[in-house]
């Protein structure tokens, strides 16, 4: 059985850390590997240039909108891709353990799996811009 007390304050964690996460994960390519970095990995990798750019946005632009609790039914929702394409495309060839070189595809997988269910349980407390109707 859910406790209606204690879940939405379960929601509310997993939306900030993960907000936080994200956020912390552009910035690092905004700023440390840069944009230009960015995109060149991208490249290496098979996938177009702009998709760096896309991602790098998404990140921090995301993570700011689930930390701040704005439209994040929508925010978590479209994440999911971000870390699906992630696993296969930037850990995929890795193999399943984090600990592996250049990291397993593990990780982003069950980020996915948590943005798909804060998605699907919606804002929790404290949102600025609610998404569902309150209980």
């Amino acid at each position: 059985m859910i406790d209606p007390k204690t879940a939405p304050l379960g929601i509310l964690a997993l939306r900030v850390t993960t907000g936080a996460l994200f956020l912390f994960h552009g910035l690092v390519k905004l700023f440390v590997f840069t944009p230009a970095g960015t995109a060149g990995y991208f490249e290496s990798i098979g996938l177009p240039g702009a998709l760096g750019y896309l991602t790098m946005l998404a990140e921090i632009v995301g993570g700011l909108a689930l930390i701040l609790g704005i439209k994040v039914r929508l925010v978590s929702a479209a994440l999911v891709p971000v870390l699906l394409g992630a696993a296969y495309f930037g850990h995929g060839s890795s193999g399943f353990n984090w600990s592996n070189p250049n990291g397993g595809w593990e990780y982003p997988a069950m980020w996915a799996i948590v943005q798909a269910a804060v998605a699907i349980m919606g804002d929790g407390p404290y949102a600025l811009a609610p998404t569902g109707k309150r209980a």
